[in-house]
């Protein structure tokens, strides 16, 4: 394991002690790079060392190293990895909550799971990995410019299944990645579970490939870091505001027939509970539900919630069945718009 050094604290850094105990609309006005969290000292530690673990027993002579940033990545010819502030501390994990409904990579399996992806980029970076002809055959040109959406195909059986929304189908990098993390993963068993897959070449070529890299050393060893913690001047609030835009809805996705068949606005229902409130009522436990189901962002499906509740309202929709019977239901309707969304020329995923 290879942690970089945190920045020197300046006087423009906030401690820790302050701002955890400030409420979130005082907490959104300060500067990202004001946080001064750090790596070392936090959960990141243990999860990071778990990998370095992991690569050592595949007999890597590899060691990425990691900082803190606004995100994940791993940037073009950096062998390192930059993990999210908001795994760094719990109070910027509640934060990122409340903003974006979920924490991506906020417990220790989901945290691994995408710590392995990075150091397959990372990895390629290292042993410029992309140059290799039988690479690019398989995977690839590297060249082929990243799209800011992408459409999946969900059946596909030419890739890997890692990451939610299909992502080894985004660009031929992230299929790159994708497979060296399931290849990494000491519990993925891929011999069987791809057996009979077309993607199951690219994990066995990757086999080959890492046992042929064994113990040489990287060809890269920059220790460089982008956009670092310390140079992130936008302020928290700024931050979720344009990762909400990024990860919304580019368009409202349901007809006011699929709404009528569930509720209804007839007089003789007057008297029944409004499905605006009723869908308010189980909005939480319909957007992980249906998240779970589909492999969407768990945002996404609330701006769709957003919308029903409001189109509801509008035509003064009400319960035509008992709660219970009409939770079920709803479910399956919201499952099946979330589809629809996901399978239609409407929707694309956002990189």
């Amino acid at each position: 394991m290879t942690v970089d050094s945190p920045t020197t604290i300046t006087r423009d850094v906030i401690p820790l002690e302050v701002w955890s105990a400030w409420p979130d609309e005082k907490l959104l006005d300060l500067r990202i790079s004001q946080l001064g969290v750090t790596i070392e000292g936090s959960v990141l530690e243990s999860r990071i060392a778990e990998l370095q673990r992991e690569i050592d027993a595949r007999g890597l002579a590899f060691q990425p190293h990691f900082w803190l940033s606004a995100e994940w990545f791993s940037p073009d010819g950096v062998p390192g990895v930059a993990i999210p502030f908001y795994l760094a501390h719990p109070r910027l994990e509640k934060l990122e909550r409340a903003q974006m409904l979920e924490v991506e990579g906020g417990n220790e399996a989901w945290c691994l799971k995408i710590l392995r992806h990075e150091a397959g980029h990372a990895i390629d970076n290292a042993y410029k990995l992309r140059q290799r002809r039988r690479r690019q055959q398989l995977f690839g040109p590297s060249y082929m410019q990243y799209p800011d959406y992408y459409t999946p195909k969900p059946y596909s059986k030419s890739f890997v299944l890692h990451l939610d929304h299909w992502y080894a189908q985004s660009h031929p990098d992230e299929d790159f990645a994708e497979t060296f993390a399931v290849w990494l993963d000491p519990e993925s068993n891929w011999g069987v579970r791809y057996a009979g897959w077309p993607v199951l070449r690219k994990l066995e070529y990757m086999d080959r490939l890492m046992r042929e890299l064994g113990a040489r050393r990287p060809r890269v060893s920059s220790r460089r870091r982008v956009d670092p913690l310390s140079r992130l001047k936008k302020t928290l609030g700024e931050h979720y505001r344009g990762k909400r835009e990024h990860y919304g809805l580019d368009r409202p996705y349901f007809y006011d027939s699929d709404l009528r068949k569930l509720f209804s606005d007839s007089p003789q229902y007057v008297k029944n509970l409004p499905a605006a409130r009723f869908v308010r009522r189980i909005r939480r436990h319909a957007r992980m539900i249906v998240a779970s189901f589909t492999d969407s962002y768990q945002y996404t499906i609330d701006q769709l919630l957003e919308n029903i509740i409001e189109r509801c309202r509008e035509l003064n929709l009400r319960l035509t069945e008992p709660e219970e019977a009409t939770r079920t239901d709803f479910l399956v309707f919201l499952t099946v718009q979330t589809m629809n969304y996901l399978h239609s020329g409407r929707h694309k995923v956002a990189l």
